[in-house]
């Protein structure tokens, strides 16, 4: 079980804070289909950073030493690296979509085929290969909090809650569930969020009490792409084996599926993450999940073929989005570029 919660954990969390970046893009009224290449993007930049790092001097002490204090910064930092070229890269799409009137899918689509044909040409450039990794040896022991780095002994029993939230995991998946409370209370129960759906729902209305709604939707659209850029280093860091390869197993879309099935509302996409993330676990890690939990019945025994394990994530999501997209609300002016001519 503490296996089963930790991987669901590790893949919920991508999926929920890049969903939570959909709904601040089209809450302004931008639709942001290039989630995809913006979680690619971040998470290159992310690896490239730390990878660019691991020969500091400060950097080389702090892993001979075992310094888990500044280790957690460095991932911080990269974390931050991301976030910001993230933000960068979505400035593309805000300015085809406010500026030029463009069309969003299209403008969207075009970010998801430019950014990993992008970070892959880099990573030839740097690393002469197909895949940049984010350090020698194992990187993620250098990131992955454990028993002893909380100062209890190896073996010792903290419990299922302990054991499940305490050892092998990583700090950024904490750092990313306290910005989705925090970003969920700035997006409903501050003035700036109130302004921001407001240019989703009715951006005339909006312009007519003095709100710019060019400005609002290039700042939804901005936040939207940091937190893109965070999830897809998230991605590489806990479920990518620390590597970038222009690629993230198209978490980008199935985060549009749980922006969709939780009807752009926070609660409801935490809900629709983990119940992703479960199904996401049980395809990566079917062949070790014991059913019965006494090790007699594992779930590879039953005999499905691996192919239909790892179609189950999409398979889920094909199934959930047909019968609950009917009854989802987007915002009424979503995908639709403002003219301030028309009242």
């Amino acid at each position: 079980m503490t296996y089963l919660v930790q991987q669901t954990l590790l893949y919920a969390i991508p999926l929920m804070i890049v969903a939570l970046a959909g709904v601040f893009a089209e809450r302004s009224g931008i639709i942001n289909l290039a989630l995809e290449g913006i979680m690619i993007f971040g998470a290159f930049i992310g690896v490239l950073f730390i990878n660019m790092m691991q020969n500091a001097a400060w950097v080389q002490e702090a892993s001979a030493a075992k310094n888990w204090v500044a280790l957690q910064g460095l991932e911080v930092l990269a974390m931050m690296a991301a976030a910001v070229m993230g933000a960068v890269f979505s400035l593309l799409l805000s300015f085809a979509s406010i500026n030029l009137r463009a069309d969003q899918t299209i403008g969207g689509t075009a970010l998801n085929l430019m950014a990993p044909a992008f970070v892959l040409f880099l990573i030839r450039i740097i690393a002469n290969q197909n895949t940049l990794q984010m350090q020698k040896g194992d990187a993620a022991s250098w990131f992955m909090i454990k028993k002893s780095t909380l100062g209890f002994e190896k073996n010792a029993d903290l419990g299922f809650l302990g054991n499940t939230f305490l050892h092998k995991v990583y700090l950024a998946t904490y750092i990313c569930i306290l910005l989705f409370i925090i970003l969920s209370i700035l997006m409903y129960k501050t003035r700036f969020g109130l302004r921001l759906r407001a240019c989703g729902e009715n951006p005339q209305a909006a312009d007519s009490l003095g709100i710019n709604v060019h400005k609002m939707r290039y700042a939804g659209t901005t936040i939207s792409g940091a937190l893109a850029g965070m999830g897809g280093f998230v991605y590489a860091l806990t479920t990518a084996n620390c590597t970038a390869n222009g690629d993230v197993a198209g978490f980008g879309f199935l985060a549009l599926a749980v922006m969709i099935f939780g009807n752009w509302k926070p609660l409801n996409i935490a809900g629709a993450s983990l119940l992703f993330g479960l199904f996401k676990c049980i395809a990566a890690g079917y062949s070790s999940i014991d059913i019965n939990g006494d090790g007699r019945f594992m779930l590879a025994e039953l005999g499905i073929s691996a192919h239909i394990y790892r179609m189950l994530p999409y398979i889920i999501t094909l199934i959930v989005l047909a019968f609950t997209s009917k009854k989802s609300r987007a915002p009424k002016a979503e995908g639709i570029p403002y003219d301030k001519g028309q009242r």
